[in-house]
């Protein structure tokens, strides 16, 4: 039944339907939202007319704090980046599996548009996963205040998190150049509010300590294409014989901006990346990256809110760490003792390393 007024035809609402089933419309709202709160007949009968009316409930509309919307929010600080894929396909099929539907948001790499995601779709959703936020910790507990969340790959203090085994990838990364005969690594960085990108050159810093060799960091840099690049012309001015970048995207960015210079990886410079998205496959050279678990990430994730909502007293003490593991391909080789590279100019590995021994292990997150 419409309402063919003026000629117009419009949809039944919460209100046509308390009028026909002789009922207030708060009555109507909580049939479809809480139905143990209204009286089995009563109920009954609001779903009858409800039919004959053509009426379909808005779980978004009828949402309130106390209820549950069989909903939660997956929050991605970048969409576009291949890092996200496997995650939020892990986090879907846990989602699902549940009977939840899942509120995918792009924060953009913005922190401004984090909050206004969260601050519009929380009182809709009974939990979120934030993935690598930007948001400071204080604003994430004060989210977490309000429903249940679980932060990913981040550890905040009193909230619940899933971070990879950053050490220990790293020094994977670094264990291998160094047998490779790498004795100068760079570290291509992410993001100043990136927490992964702190812990990440942290553990490259201590395990170059550790085997005598010498790091320095070159950044803050977009985690994309276009960071690697400018990482690449930072390189030039600085030559290293191997990097390790922040993430894959920066690691083939800066793969193709050398050969654009004529420096060949890994014949003049090894490459590493983080996270083994599926584009390092596809680079040429094929890239030596640590692999992260991505879609166990996602989907591990939203298990644990599923607990967390349906009562299970979350742990937030230390976060669940998941394994990580390096992955050799074609972009790292042995040092080459003597070589000419175009962009670097005629020079030893010496001379390069005297060039730019001011650098090392400069800055700290």
């Amino acid at each position: 039944m419409t309402d063919q007024s003026n000629g117009a035809s419009r949809a039944p609402t919460i209100y046509d339907v308390a009028r026909v089933a002789g009922v207030a419309a708060s009555t109507v709202s909580r049939t479809f939202s809480r139905p143990g709160r209204v009286r089995a007949e009563t109920a009954e009968r609001i779903r009858r007319v409800a039919v004959e009316l053509g009426y379909h409930a808005n779980p978004i509309g009828w949402a309130v704090p106390a209820g549950r919307t069989s909903m939660m929010a997956l929050v991605i600080s970048d969409i576009t980046n291949p890092f996200s894929n496997q995650i939020i396909h892990g986090a879907h099929a846990a989602a699902a599996e549940a009977g939840y539907s899942l509120l995918l948001a792009d924060a953009q790499e913005s922190v401004l548009r984090e909050r206004e995601v969260l601050e519009r779709s929380i009182s809709t959703v009974d939990g979120v996963v934030l993935a690598t936020s930007r948001m400071p910790d204080a604003a994430i507990r004060t989210m977490a205040k309000q429903r249940p969340l679980i932060a990913l790959n981040r550890a905040i203090a009193d909230v619940p998190c899933i971070v990879t085994d950053n050490p220990r990838g790293m020094r994977r990364a670094v264990e291998h150049l160094a047998a490779l005969g790498h004795q100068r690594i760079a570290y291509a960085a992410g993001p100043e509010a990136s927490w992964a990108d702190g812990v990440r050159w942290r553990s490259l810093r201590t395990a170059a300590t550790e085997m005598g060799l010498q790091a320095r960091r070159i950044g803050p840099l977009e985690p994309t294409i276009g960071g690697g690049a400018a990482a690449a012309a930072e390189l030039s001015r600085h030559p290293s014989t191997a990097v390790i970048a922040y993430n894959d995207l920066v690691a083939i960015g800066l793969i193709q901006a050398l050969a654009a210079r004529g420096v060949a990886v890994p014949r003049d410079v090894s490459v590493v990346g983080f996270d083994n998205v599926y584009a390092g496959e596809l680079v040429t050279p094929a890239l030596t990256t640590v692999a992260a678990p991505l879609h166990a990430m996602g989907l591990t994730a939203v298990r644990n809110l599923l607990a967390v909502i349906r009562g299970a007293r979350p742990h937030a003490r230390e976060p669940v760490m998941l394994p990580s593991r390096l992955v050799v391909r074609a972009s790292t080789a042995h040092r080459r003792r003597n070589r000419t590279s175009p962009a670097w100019g005629t020079t030893s590995v010496s001379g390069s390393v005297a060039k730019s021994s001011r650098l090392t292990v400069s800055g700290s997150r």
